[in-house]
């Protein structure tokens, strides 16, 4: 069974929205099991339990909010070589477009990478010009469906990641889902 950690901080419910869409996307996976928790209710051993982390924060003045910042500088210290090879990937909410979402989900990404996480983003559209490239990315509360998309889609792919690097799942590759092609 593959195991999923969405960590969060939310100020105003946003981002905390968004990481239940996440563990939506997260359930349309078979054999997964999923903990939703908020940076107040984490600790280091949910990231020693899970295959797979899903990490959002709100964004501010651009980049990460603190209290995730601080959470990532003090509770997994002493992690580090141990998280090598799991799978993390990002989601933000700001203010408005153009607020720095993206460099949000890029500052999260460098932070799991230097944990030694593999990360990724998410190539198809959920919508007319809407992808997660760099992660879900939202300005304010989701609303609209393509948003609430772009969220469930990271936790479906989170998890289909998983199925398939750490349980070998091939039929859970994202790619020949999306994809069709000839078996390499």
């Amino acid at each position: 069974m593959g195991k999923i950690l969405i960590l969060y901080f939310s100020r105003t419910g946003n981002t905390r929205k968004m990481a239940t869409a996440v563990a939506e996307g997260v359930a349309r996976v078979s054999g997964m099991e999923c903990r939703v928790k908020s940076t107040r209710e984490a600790v280091a051993e949910d990231l020693t339990w899970c295959d797979g982390v899903a990490v959002g924060s709100p964004t501010n003045f651009g980049s990460i909010a603190w209290e995730m910042k601080k959470w990532w500088d003090e509770v997994p210290f002493d992690l580090w070589l141990k998280l090598d090879g799991k799978i993390g990937c990002a989601f933000s909410s700001s203010g408005g477009w153009g607020g720095g979402a993206e460099l949000n989900c890029m500052t999260i990404l460098t932070i799991l990478m230097n944990y030694g996480l593999l990360v990724f983003g998410v190539t198809d559209y959920v919508g007319p010009k809407f992808t997660a490239h760099y992660g879900a990315v939202l300005a304010g509360e989701p609303r609209a469906e393509h948003e609430l998309e772009s969220c469930r889609r990271l936790g479906q792919r989170l998890a289909e990641f998983v199925a398939m690097h750490k349980e070998g799942r091939t039929d859970a590759d994202p790619v020949r889902q999306i994809y069709p092609r000839e078996p390499r």
